[in-house]
């Protein structure tokens, strides 16, 4: 018995939005690895670190669930990856004041002087990588937010 071939909607993979995107997010992440590693930080310990450093600048305390949230991120993977970062001394990690439930997060200073580093590492690499764009970079964000806030 024949099996009816597959097909698709596109003629080509390249014609699919959904392949695209994923070929330009493997090869952002490339760029981005490579300029992190240097610095001995994957693409998620530099998110999550930013994100720590972020919401620390406008909220006192910061827990492992903030962070999650803030990443959109699971909880139980953002709790490995800041265990990593606590052994790396980038973080520390104590319990909440008034929920026992809850660790509260911060930048150690070499924490805050890696995130530092990273930031302008992986700014420079985004300014390169999504300068072809030129003046039609505003409307790409505006475009990837739309799909975001769905």
């Amino acid at each position: 018995m024949m099996s009816q071939p597959v097909t698709f909607q596109f003629e080509r993979p390249e014609d699919s939005p959904g392949y695209l995107l994923w070929q330009v997010t493997m090869s952002w992440q490339r760029k981005i690895k490579h300029a992190l590693d240097p610095l001995d930080l994957t693409h998620t310990q530099f998110v999550l670190l930013a994100d720590i450093a972020w919401l620390a600048r406008h909220q006192e305390e910061v827990t492992q669930v903030d962070v999650a949230t803030h990443s959109s991120t699971d909880r139980m993977m953002v709790s490995k990856v800041l265990r990593t970062l606590q052994s790396k001394g980038l973080i520390s990690r104590q319990e909440h004041p008034t929920d026992t439930r809850a660790k509260v997060v911060r930048l150690t200073g070499a924490g805050q002087d890696r995130i530092q580093q990273a930031i302008r590492v992986v700014e420079a690499t985004d300014g390169v990588y999504f300068a072809p764009l030129g003046i039609d970079l505003p409307f790409f964000r505006s475009q990837m937010q739309l799909l975001l806030n769905r």
